[in-house]
């Protein structure tokens, strides 16, 4: 069955169109409300508005730590399928409650909020990946997941630029208001028509204990080696994404000169690559798991991140005004423009074929009654690297170091991470080895 027939039927469609718009909610409020911080959140909490950004990105992030692991012993005990739209109507809720938050122009209650929706989004993780090995059969998996991240990524951008489009209006917060509930009430009835999903481990007694279930649904990932050393090969995916995701705009800006339309633009190329990339797994490996797919995608990100450094080198030398090209001028510049554009289409491009069989092998290779809970650590995993990203640019960026020299560093740090995940699991680089000489004696 082809990808796009997955989206023709009832076991896939409904469920796709749920976390699509999910992901999509959380990125149109997430950037109307950092717009807002930006020019109306001064002297907040004793904060400046860039202090105020970065406090509600970890606000957004905090719940991932405090209730992921609760949240995978619940999809392991009960029918995902019901789970999905109980958190849908919570998603309901808040952006309701949103609606006064915009409507007194309350930026300290928008933020209250922001941390819900984090806690709203830590308990539909776990529901998301681990019902699609109940949705899909084993040979729909990496269509099926190529689908999900092409979609995850389409929506943080999709999201992204509409939350700034909205909030840029004159009664934009109202509109932003109305728009999130409104996506939120469709995301519900999506959810509505995803068939029933049994329960994983029913007998399970929930641990309200946080810090005791972080650590068993660690040692539930640690079981299988293949599964732990994925979980942290993902972790880097994201680690590598969210430092892209944040530090573009700025690189946008400050060294190609560029204003905010090219800066959407290069956001666009980015998760249009990784979008293609995801899509294209599935005709690469031929509707199987094929670990080999791993290690060509961490070599091309690695290319194409110190291309973008050496690439950056010609608009050191343009004498325009910080922000000021349009889109026009920065295509007007040739192949320099032109190599940056292909450099992170590439690294996206890569990004996919990196992160579709690493997904697939979390959700074949983990026990069927602990899935949801070894996702759980997964996505505690991944917001702890997401976190360390931002560390790692802020500390970097202290130094005076460029962002074209951050993006360098991210090329030879995937080298180093890559090849140290590969010496412990090998099936990365045999796998790739055997594709490589199967693609070349069918040429």
């Amino acid at each position: 069955m082809s990808q796009a027939h997955l989206l023709r039927t009832r076991r896939f469609l409904p469920y796709f169109l749920t976390q699509f718009l999910g992901a999509f909610n959380d990125n149109v409020y997430k950037n109307a409300l950092v717009i807002l911080i930006a020019f109306q959140g001064s002297a907040l909490l004793g904060m400046n508005s860039s202090q105020l950004v970065n406090f509600s990105a970890g606000f957004f992030i905090l719940p991932f730590f405090l209730f992921s692991a609760t949240a995978g012993q619940i999809a392991d005990k009960y029918d995902k399928a019901q789970l999905m739209r109980w958190t849908k109507l919570l998603e309901i809720a808040v952006m309701g409650l949103a609606l006064f938050g915009f409507f007194f122009n309350s930026i300290l209650f928008l933020i209250i909020l922001l941390f819900l929706m984090g806690a709203q989004s830590a308990l539909f993780g776990p529901i998301k990946y681990g019902v699609v090995p109940q949705l899909l059969r084993e040979g729909e998996l990496i269509g099926g997941n190529g689908l999900i991240s092409m979609g995850t990524f389409l929506a943080i951008l999709l999201g992204t630029i509409l939350g700034g489009v909205l909030i840029a209006r004159e009664d934009g917060a109202l509109w932003v208001a109305t728009i999130v509930l409104v996506i939120a009430i469709l995301g519900w009835v999506a959810s509505v028509y995803v068939p029933p999903v049994p329960p994983s481990d029913p007998n399970i007694t929930v641990n309200w204990n946080v810090f005791s279930q972080t650590f068993h649904s660690m040692g539930f990932a640690l079981e299988n080696r293949s599964v732990f050393l994925s979980v942290l090969a993902i972790s880097w995916f994201w680690f590598i994404g969210a430092t892209y995701l944040s530090q573009l705009p700025i690189y946008t800006k400050d060294i190609l000169k560029g204003n905010e339309n090219v800066i959407t633009l290069l956001l666009t190329m980015f998760s249009v690559g990784i979008g293609l990339g995801s899509l294209l797994c599935e005709r690469l490996s031929r509707g199987k798991l094929e670990a080999g797919l791993v290690p060509l995608g961490a070599l091309g990100i690695t290319i194409f991140s110190i291309d973008v450094y050496f690439a950056s080198y010609y608009f050191y030398a343009l004498e325009y005004p910080v922000g000021t090209i349009t889109v026009s001028t920065f295509l007007s510049e040739g192949f320099a423009s032109w190599r940056i554009l292909a450099d992170l289409v590439l690294i996206g491009l890569f990004g996919g074929f990196y992160i579709v069989p690493l997904n697939v092998i979390v959700q074949t290779r983990s026990n069927p009654a602990h899935r949801s809970r070894i996702i759980a650590a997964n996505n505690i995993i991944n917001s702890l690297y997401m976190v360390l990203s931002a560390v790692y640019a802020m500390l970097l960026l202290s130094f005076n170091v460029s962002i074209g020299t951050i993006f360098l560093s991210l090329g030879a740090l995937n080298l180093i991470y890559s090849l140290v995940i590969f010496l412990f699991m090998p099936e990365f680089l045999t796998r790739f080895v055997q594709m490589w000489r199967s693609n070349s004696a069918n040429a």
